[in-house]
């Protein structure tokens, strides 16, 4: 049974558009009537998408329905986070939207809000032991479990026999990359049981950060060096894997798995050195929490088609969860026509002719 999630079916589905961009977006008329919205981004660095996706839909959302909001993005630092919401409060906001950046973090600001009468929202990642009234995010046990059945698929397509699996897991403060480590686990360890599989090394990157994921992916080659497959939780980590991997002649060679359905992440894909992505369409988790968002700072009910379960807080937050897909080569072009990521950033300089054989234009 899982841990972090525990769905239950209910009511309908949410649907409405969003975005944001670097430092801080926002748009307001100066009135004290009407809603107002604050969202708080966590960083640019763990991933591309809180900047290049996340702020584009979100604002885009509340443009088309006319409410005053304000993005902005702490950059990785939890003072800067609180010092934001702390703005946003004061300036206020009707409804505080945040990606935490680690839970202690995250409950701080979500206490404060609620003292201060703001509806809240936990934006992707849950809050442990918070008290945000609604989550939105995507089924985050099913996106490892897809990121594990894909790299099965991958080790088979390659016959490879009892290969070692090494396995960088995400952050350590985020639920989500608990969640996902479940979804991936659920999958492997069956595997490393049976003797299909052998366990290699498996650590946690701090941050999502990139350069450390390089780092601790050497030290793994160095203690385990006949490493036949690589379980990335994201597609930064994987890039970072397949980097030492070219160094050793080796990419392509290794599957390495991923996730976000990054430009980087696919081209990886493309070129064959990357295993699988696994795509969240962010535009209908951001214009999910539009809709919820602007229907709470109007005083109304939002819609929701879940709960999940808060393992610290011992409570159950009602959740709007999207779903995931897996990517492989032969569907990159899926994510194409989604308008998720365009063909002229995607296709550029070698990738050009890759991306013909996959039928994008």
């Amino acid at each position: 049974m899982r841990k972090g999630l525990l769905l239950t079916a209910a009511s309908a589905a949410l649907v409405s558009s969003l975005t944001a961009c670097g430092g801080s977006s926002s748009n307001s008329s100066n009135s004290d009537a009407g809603p107002k919205i604050g969202v708080i981004l966590p960083d640019s660095k763990s991933s591309a998408r809180w900047e290049t996706a996340d702020r584009k839909y979100l604002s885009e959302a509340f443009k088309a329905a006319g409410v005053d909001y304000d993005i902005q993005n702490a950059q990785g630092d939890k003072q800067e986070f609180q010092t934001i919401a702390d703005q946003m409060i004061t300036n206020g906001v009707n409804v505080l939207v945040i990606v935490n950046l680690d839970s202690g973090t995250g409950k701080a600001v979500l206490d404060k809000a609620k003292a201060q009468g703001v509806a809240t929202i936990d934006y992707d990642r849950l809050t442990l032991g918070g008290s945000a009234q609604y989550y939105v995010s995507f089924d985050n046990t099913q996106v490892g479990k897809l990121q594990g059945e894909g790299l099965g698929k991958c080790l088979s397509d390659m016959k490879a026999e009892k290969p070692i699996v090494a396995t960088l897991n995400g952050s350590p403060t985020d639920n989500n990359a608990t969640l996902f480590a479940q979804g991936y686990n659920s999958v492997l360890d069956p595997k490393y049981k049976s003797g299909d599989y052998v366990k290699g090394p498996d650590q946690s990157v701090p941050d999502w950060d990139n350069a450390q994921a390089g780092t601790i992916f050497e030290q793994m080659l160095t203690s385990e060096p006949r490493t036949g497959g690589v379980l990335a939780a994201n597609d930064g980590l994987g890039n970072a894997a397949i980097a030492v991997l070219r160094k050793q002649n080796r990419n392509g060679q290794v599957p390495v798995t991923g996730q976000d359905a990054t430009v980087q992440g696919l081209q990886n894909i493309l070129a064959g050195d990357q295993c699988m992505t696994v795509y969240k369409a962010v535009k209908k988790e951001a214009d999910a929490t539009a809709k919820l968002a602007i229907s709470l700072a109007k005083g109304e009910k939002g819609e929701t088609n879940a709960t999940v379960e808060d393992p610290e807080g011992k409570r159950e937050v009602a959740a709007v969860l999207e779903t995931p897909v897996a990517i492989y080569k032969d569907n990159v072009k899926d994510v194409v026509d989604d308008g998720f990521v365009t063909a002229e950033e995607l296709c550029t300089g070698k990738y050009a002719a890759l991306c013909a054989e996959a039928g994008i234009k």
